[in-house]
């Protein structure tokens, strides 16, 4: 179960607001999620009766509406119709999980053609030719194909169809409102059986059951009663997009499988009356008279998703646009898939244990143990081994370091190398080779992503320090770095310490200020790297300054493989690497090291970014416990709003300086 938001003050505007009396109980105890939406929408959800102006919210056709509407036509009160937007959560309602917006409806209810519902208007009188919004559909439409997200996302976008040719048949759930209101019953399924055979002879028929119904919530109207040599139902958690790709035909009633079979190229047969059919993108058995125009389908989906919802963003407790919720649910919907089946542990410290429990334990909780135990997947810290699956912190990480026991609001999770090791390929030099080929809208988010980043001066660790003064001329900071890291084991040739580094710049810059900064485990005394004579080869030793503002302030990084150098890509900063980093070999950095001749692609910034900061790691928001996408954290570490560690991580912090501060005499 997804945990519930934490609802914060009313922040919307006091002179719109409006009374919304509601006769059932899902609006007032059931689900605080619904009731906040429509409070920042400007609805104060109260029981009572209504006097003049005031409003009656019921939830859709559901067996409780009755008593709203009765109260609004007895007392002259609006009514006002709530029902779940169409991309909803990972899991149905009834597992409690809460939904990312609402439809609020004054005309009607969209599913219900007896009366017009204000998405009915909106479809037939608003001109829906804004390029601006008509882009934004196309790319929404282009993303959730790409991402395979639907209404409830709990199935495997990995699972293979059946070999293409067949039929797909809909099923709904049984007595649904949009089924009943109008008129469907289980002769109206059967009636569509028969024409889907009879359409296509000879092909098979599947009949794709509802995710309810697979989960035991809620009957459909095909049963197993229903199969013969041709048709059969298909239970599978299978991607909707996936049966697209091999349908020869879609037929529904009125499920939103049916919308969503529009926009991987189908043109459906429907025998209900949904929102999606009358406007020239469905064969319609039973048409709206009063539906007549064409539109494209960037012109419904601009409506019916970008237009009507009122879409809620539970991290920042507001309302939002349809892009932050598919930001929201990609990584909601990534952390649950890729954690369904559970995982076991090994080599993990003992303070990282309840942070990876809390990231990666939440559909299953984690076993540390040292042998996998299938269909679990295995995971383990990525410098103690190999396993199925190595995990590392991201690259947007704390306010404060790893080694000091901070807990990582980023991680990454690799199952075929890791990113700091060059001699094996990586999930992220995979997606980084694949990067050229991004769309338009991954591009602009990865700029908009970087923006915010160097807008609020965030870094991985995000340390501040003083800024020294240092003398006019050409800077070049040079990065110091933990010495026994793995990513320089694993990625340098030639030159692989602090010294060396500084050596080689000094070489190749006779001239130019060298300005030379420890890294800061080392600084802390926590790891190995210190330099004790670095001042016979830099102007100046800038020990605790600020790594951001001094990229502010130079003309030139270097580094063997330091995260400092991805840094200074980000604020356009020239960088020379005497080792394999990954962000070394794709035409953004002066490489002296030897690079691994696969990195093949050559790519802008802001695609090394999409790659390196949305599309790697994952997320966790430690004020609401769910997994979220980039710029939540970007947020979270521009405000400071987040848990400090407790007595118990600063201790074992101290005693662990200690221990490297002494490692010498074991040595």
């Amino acid at each position: 179960m997804t945990p519930q938001p934490q609802i914060y003050e009313d922040n919307a505007g006091a002179e719109m607001r409006r009374r919304l009396y509601v006769y059932n109980g899902g609006f007032l105890w059931k689900d605080k999620t619904i009731r906040r939406i429509l409070n920042l929408a400007g609805y104060d959800v109260s029981i009572g009766l209504p006097s003049e102006g005031d409003l009656v919210g019921v939830w859709g056709n559901s067996p409780t509406a009755h008593r709203g509407k009765a109260v609004s036509e007895a007392r002259g009160a609006g009514l006002v119709r709530v029902e779940d937007c169409f991309l909803r959560s990972v899991h149905p309602g009834r597992a409690g999980t809460p939904p990312l917006g609402l439809m609020i409806d004054h005309g009607g209810v969209h599913f219900d053609a007896n009366t017009m519902s204000d998405l009915e208007t909106r479809l037939i009188s608003e001109a829906l030719d804004d390029a601006a919004i008509l882009t934004r559909a196309e790319d929404a439409i282009e993303r959730i194909k790409d991402v395979h997200l639907s209404k409830y996302n709990a199935f495997d976008p990995d699972l293979d169809a059946p070999a293409p040719g067949y039929v797909l048949v809909i099923d709904q759930t049984k007595d649904d409102a949009s089924v009943t209101s109008s008129g469907g019953n289980r002769a109206a399924f059967q009636e569509m059986l028969v024409f889907a055979q009879e359409e296509h002879p000879g092909a098979r028929v599947l009949v794709k059951t509802h995710p309810e119904t697979e989960r035991g919530f809620r009957a459909g109207y095909f049963t197993e009663a229903d199969e013969t040599e041709r048709v059969s139902l298909y239970t599978a958690p299978i991607s909707p997009w996936r049966l697209f790709e091999g349908a020869v035909g879609v037929y529904t009633y009125s499920s939103q499988m049916g919308f969503e079979a529009i926009f991987a190229g189908h043109k459906p047969r429907v025998f209900g009356q949904p929102f999606y059919a009358g406007w020239g993108l469905t064969c319609d058995e039973r048409p709206v008279p009063r539906r007549q125009r064409k539109l494209t389908r960037s012109q419904l989906f601009a409506a019916v998703m970008i237009l009507a919802p009122t879409w809620y963003d539970p991290y920042r407790d507001q309302l939002c646009e349809l892009e932050q919720v598919l930001d929201t649910l990609e990584a909601q919907t990534r952390a649950w898939r890729e954690d369904r089946h559970g995982w076991t542990a090994s080599g993990m410290r003992m303070w990282k244990r309840n942070p990876l429990q809390k990231v990666f334990g939440q559909v299953t909780p984690v076993q540390f143990e040292e042998e996998p135990h299938p269909p679990r997947r295995h995971m383990i810290w990525a410098s103690k081994g190999a396993a199925d699956v190595r995990v590392e912190d991201g690259f947007l990480r704390s306010f404060g370091l790893g080694a000091t026991l901070i807990p990582p609001l980023s991680l990454v999770l690799d199952d075929l190398g890791i990113y700091y090791d060059p001699r094996h390929e990586s999930r992220l030099e995979r997606l980084l080779n694949a990067a050229d080929d991004l769309r338009p809208d991954q591009v602009l988010r990865a700029r908009h992503l970087r923006r915010s980043i160097l807008k609020n001066g965030l870094s991985k660790y995000n340390l501040k320090g003083a800024l020294p003064t240092v003398r006019e001329g050409h800077l070049v900071l040079v990065a110091g770095q933990v010495e026994d890291d793995a990513s320089i084991s694993t990625g340098t040739t030639e030159v692989s310490s602090n010294l060396g580094l500084l050596k080689a710049a000094r070489a190749e810059r006779p001239d130019a200020v060298i300005l030379y900064k420890p890294h800061p485990d080392v600084e802390a005394g926590l790891r190995s790297g210190a330099v004790p004579n670095a001042h016979e080869v830099a102007d100046f030793v800038l020990e605790r300054a600020d790594p951001v503002a001094l990229l502010g302030a130079v003309q030139e990084v270097w580094t063997m493989t330091s995260l400092l150098g991805f840094e200074a890509l980000l604020r356009d900063v020239p960088v020379t690497t005497l080792g394999a980093p990954f962000y070394a070999g794709w035409g953004l950095t002066e490489d002296l090291g030897e690079v691994p001749a696969r990195r093949q692609a050559r790519l802008s910034l802001n695609q090394l970014v999409y790659a390196a900061l949305i599309a790697y790691p994952r997320y966790f928001d430690p004020i609401t416990g769910m997994a979220c996408p980039p710029e939540v954290t970007v947020d979270r570490l521009a405000s400071g709003k987040l848990p400090r560690p407790g007595l118990g991580n600063r201790t074992l912090a101290k005693l662990q300086g200690l221990f490297a501060s002494y490692a010498h005499l074991w040595r």
